[in-house]
C-alpha cells in the first residue's frame, strides 16, 4: 500500500494529480466544516460563517495544492501571481460551492419534519457544495493556476 501511495504522490499523470487534488479537497473540507461550526458556536449565522470558513480553507488549499498536488509543475511566475490566480479560480468555484450550500440549507428543512438532523445540515451543505466546487476548481487550477 505504501508503495502505491508513493507512486501516486510522485506521478505526473492526470489521474494521480486528480487523486492528490481530491485528497486536498477532503482535507480542506474538514477545515471548512470545522471552521464553520467554530464560528457558528461564536454566534455567526451559517451563511456568514461559511464565508469565513471557506476563506480559511481556500488559503490552506493553495499551500497544499502548490506543494503537494502540483509539486511536479514548474511555475515560472512569482508566488503572489500564482496566489492571485488561485484565489480568482477558487473564488469562482467557491461561488458555485456556496450556491449549492445555500440550496441545501434552504431546501433541507422541507425534506423532513424532524428538527434534530438539521444541526448537521450545514455539514451536508459543505460536502455537497464541495463536490461541485472540486470538479470546477480542479479543471481551472490545472489550466490557469498551476499550468506549465
Amino acid at each position: 500500500m505504501l508503495k502505491f501511495l508513493t507512486r501516486v504522490h510522485r506521478s505526473k499523470s492526470d489521474r494521480a494529480t486528480f487523486a492528490r487534488f481530491a485528497t486536498v479537497g477532503v482535507t480542506i473540507s474538514l477545515i471548512d466544516a470545522g471552521g464553520l461550526y467554530i464560528v457558528m458556536s461564536l454566534g455567526l449565522d451559517p451563511y456568514l460563517g461559511r464565508v469565513c470558513s471557506y476563506a480559511a480553507a481556500m488559503a490552506a488549499g493553495y499551500v497544499l495544492n502548490r506543494y503537494f498536488t502540483f509539486h511536479h509543475v514548474e511555475i515560472n511566475r512569482a508566488l503572489w501571481h500564482s496566489m492571485v490566480r488561485h484565489f480568482s479560480v477558487h473564488a469562482t468555484g467557491g461561488a458555485l460551492n456556496f450556491g449549492v450550500y445555500s440550496l441545501v440549507l434552504l431546501l433541507g428543512p422541507h425534506l423532513n419534519s424532524s428538527p434534530k438532523p438539521w444541526i448537521l445540515l450545514p455539514l451536508f451543505g459543505v460536502w455537497i457544495g464541495g463536490i461541485a466546487g472540486l470538479c470546477f476548481n480542479f479543471f481551472f487550477s490545472k489550466k490557469l493556476v498551476f499550468d506549465n
